[in-house]
């Protein structure tokens, strides 16, 4: 097989034509060419009036030896699939996953495929429960606590954009990728520059991958929250957990904690419990809402009609030592109602499959750390969060409505008192505000001086209607559990943290690679 990079074509090309434009490269024609799959496609918009999509594409031909290679252009290609490695667990005891977010599902599915089925401990309910309770919710401004965006089969990430991409470099990635695509996702998720799923397929996705756990012996118990930990000296014995029918113990000697970044009590009892946590750095700030067309228009000129929904990835470096970047960014999407606390409240961004809304949103947020917390003990950050989504939820007026100002009103320092090109999306809606007292002074401060800094880059990104909607506080885990580096288990023995809530992932896909990575540390084990 010959790897081939960099081909280009134009916006309206086709499948012929890149088949034509590989086989020119090659020097052959284009009915030599057995086999030809897309390996990674992008699009290259530096020249607005001569935008292109940019491929990598594997072929197999007949008489590949002949062919000059060209070292970064043309190369032979092998691919590596990842292969877990040999089980050595021995325990007659099932291993225990908790969390059904990407880290707890791809945990459960490694360690099932692979011989040891487990059991799995859900707080939250199945997909298709947990999406009525949202639905109430948004509906409403009633919520469940136990059932929301952040709790509940497929995590949070199952009420977002779905987002594939990863800034990791990983053999198991591809694994993540090929499961997905087996469970319902797109095909394209393979080989796209920005893969997405789209929260609408998701939802099937992890319905499929949990029926897989079912058919591999896995048990799956929705409604069961992890209450406690049982030990003799520094190893796990067993776990204490909370259920539809009351309290129960159960002995248990592997635990694959995926807790997610919003378990809050699942900190404390660890804290209690003595297992060694960290304060880590997050980041917090505002959803920006602005109008698709405007976006897609400033990033790809005349030919945005012509190309997917654009999206954007921007940042920039503040006088006062302060970095303001763009977050999890959702075109055609919309601001969604995010908590899973009652009086408090928090945003976050999600859009369906075809990305067709007519708004684009996006986090735009500011990095704290430690030092900005009150308290120096590990849940700093936890209280942090807490302090300024009841604020926002005073600020909102109640019953979830979220506070909304103006971008152009939040330069000038105005309240706002309606919307005017960009209609909110947030539900249950918005209260027209000033967005000062939801956030620190430091993080408004640093906002302000971003927003032109930053239209500057994408024009349209920071106009005067975009919408502001507050607060975004949960772009990665306050607390890191903290674990041994090559064991994957904390100073408690039989202990497996893993996943964005115990800090170690930052997506879905970092996620579900540090599931496997915990299931490989269990199946290795006694």
């Amino acid at each position: 097989m010959l790897r081939i990079r960099n081909l280009s074509l134009p916006v309206d090309g086709t499948v012929d034509d890149l088949k034509k434009a590989a086989a020119r490269a090659l020097g052959v024609k284009p009915g030599a060419l057995e086999q030809l799959v897309i390996a990674r496609q992008s699009i290259d918009a530096r020249k607005k009036q001569d935008v292109r999509w940019i491929y990598t594409v594997d072929v197999t031909l007949p008489n590949q030896r002949q062919i000059k290679l060209q070292p970064g252009k043309i190369e032979v290609w092998s691919p590596v699939s990842y292969e877990f490695p040999q089980k050595k667990r021995t325990s007659s005891l099932p291993p225990v996953v908790v969390g059904m977010g990407p880290a707890g599902l791809f945990a459960a599915l490694y360690l099932a495929r692979n011989g040891l089925p487990c059991v799995v401990l859900e707080r939250g309910q199945d997909v298709d429960t947990r999406t009525r309770d949202v639905e109430r919710f948004w509906e409403t401004g009633i919520l469940n606590p136990a059932s929301n965006v952040q709790f509940g089969e497929g995590g949070a990430g199952t009420f977002s954009d779905g987002k594939l991409t990863t800034g990791t470099h990983d053999p198991r990635i591809s694994a993540v990728l090929d499961t997905f695509v087996s469970a319902g996702a797109p095909e394209d998720v393979r080989w796209s520059h920005k893969p997405h799923i789209g929260t609408d397929v998701l939802r099937t996705v992890v319905k499929n991958l949990r029926l897989e756990l079912l058919r591999l012996g896995c048990e799956v118990r929705f409604g069961h929250r992890l209450t406690g930990l049982e030990h003799t000296g520094d190893r796990l014995t067993g776990l204490r957990a909370e259920g539809p029918a009351g309290a129960y113990s159960m002995a248990c000697d592997a635990l694959v904690l995926a807790p997610g970044h919003s378990a809050r009590d699942t900190f404390q009892m660890l804290q209690a419990a003595g297992v060694p946590l960290e304060s880590k750095a997050f980041a917090v700030g505002v959803r920006i809402e602005h109008l698709q067309r405007e976006i897609s228009r400033a990033q790809y000129g005349p030919s945005w009609e012509t190309l997917p929904p654009s999206d954007y990835k921007l940042a920039c470096h503040l006088p006062n030592g302060r970095s303001v970047f763009s977050f999890c960014v959702c075109p055609g999407g919309r601001v969604v109602a995010a908590a899973s606390q009652p009086g408090e409240l928090v945003t976050n961004g999600m859009s369906c499959r075809a990305r067709d809304g007519a708004s684009c949103n996006g986090g735009l947020l500011v990095t704290v750390g430690p030092a900005d917390f009150a308290g120096k003990d590990s849940l700093a950050g936890v209280r942090f969060q807490q302090q300024w989504e009841r604020a926002a939820f005073q600020a909102g007026g109640g019953n979830f409505c979220a506070p909304a100002q103006l971008a152009g009103d939040f330069i000038n320092n105005n309240p706002s008192r309606g919307p005017e090109g960009v209609l909110p999306s947030y539900r249950p809606g918005v209260n027209w505000t000033d967005l000062s007292g939801c956030l620190p002074d430091f993080v408004l401060d640093s906002l302000r001086g971003a927003l032109p800094l930053l239209n500057r880059k994408v024009r349209g990104f920071a106009a005067p209607d975009s919408v502001l909607t507050g607060v975004e506080t949960r772009s990665s885990s306050p607390v890191r559990i903290v674990r041994d580096g090559e064991t994957l288990q904390s100073a408690l023995a039989g202990l497996y943290p893993c996943g964005e809530g115990a800090g170690y992932a930052g997506g879905i896909v970092s996620a579900a690679v540090d599931g496997i990575r915990a299931a490989e540390a269990v199946a290795g084990g006694k």
